[in-house]
């Protein structure tokens, strides 16, 4: 029980639900509150899917590819950078990394919310698991933190119409100035781990 809140507990502040409100609203910027509604569920989703994966076959995955988690933190830095970049500059229209690819799967989903420090921790936890129960517990947890942001992101559309696209411009950019030194952290924690 006591690994399932911790596991709750730091997934939650990982992922930061209230944190990436600013983001998703830049990035769905322009878009209609249903597409919002329906970008954040496929988000959500996703990234669900992503950490599923890494809980059940990571440690396998991470091996069996030769990748180290200092790895993928300096390449999850990398891509937050250049998503930050990219809504400093006011191309949030052009976040999408790769032509016809959905923002929910690029950059919503893996950075934002499957990223390098969500999936570290659902290695190192999903490591710990050594029961059925254990693992079921492990599962809620993950769930419930899932669940939190699916809601915050879903309603968080209904902001706009409190602050306006003035309003929602600025908090973007201001939390792309924060989602950035968040990615330069990232980066040199994982650099750090290079043993450089």
């Amino acid at each position: 029980m006591r690994s399932a809140i911790e596991t709750f507990v730091t997934l939650l502040v990982i992922i930061d639900p209230i944190g990436n409100v600013p983001t998703f609203l830049g990035i769905t910027r322009g878009k209609s509150v249903s597409a919002r509604k329906r970008l954040a569920g496929q988000a959500v989703l996703v990234a669900s899917g992503v950490l599923g994966v890494f809980a059940l076959f990571g440690q396998e995955i991470i091996g069996y590819l030769g990748i180290t988690l200092p790895a993928l933190q300096v390449s999850g830095g990398l891509l937050l950078l250049l998503v930050a970049l990219q809504l400093l500059t006011g191309k949030d229209h052009e976040v999408s990394l790769t032509e016809g690819v959905s923002v929910a799967l690029v950059p919503l989903a893996t950075p934002l919310i499957a990223g390098p420090g969500a999936i570290a921790a659902t290695l190192v936890f999903a490591g710990k698991v050594h029961s059925v129960a254990g693992g079921g517990l492990f599962a809620l947890a993950m769930l419930l933190v899932l669940a939190i942001l699916y809601v915050v992101l879903r309603y968080s559309v209904y902001l706009v119409k409190v602050l306006r696209e003035g309003g929602i411009a600025l908090l973007t950019r201001v939390f792309a100035l924060l989602l950035a030194a968040i990615a330069v952290e990232l980066a040199a924690q994982g650099v750090k781990g290079f043993g450089f």
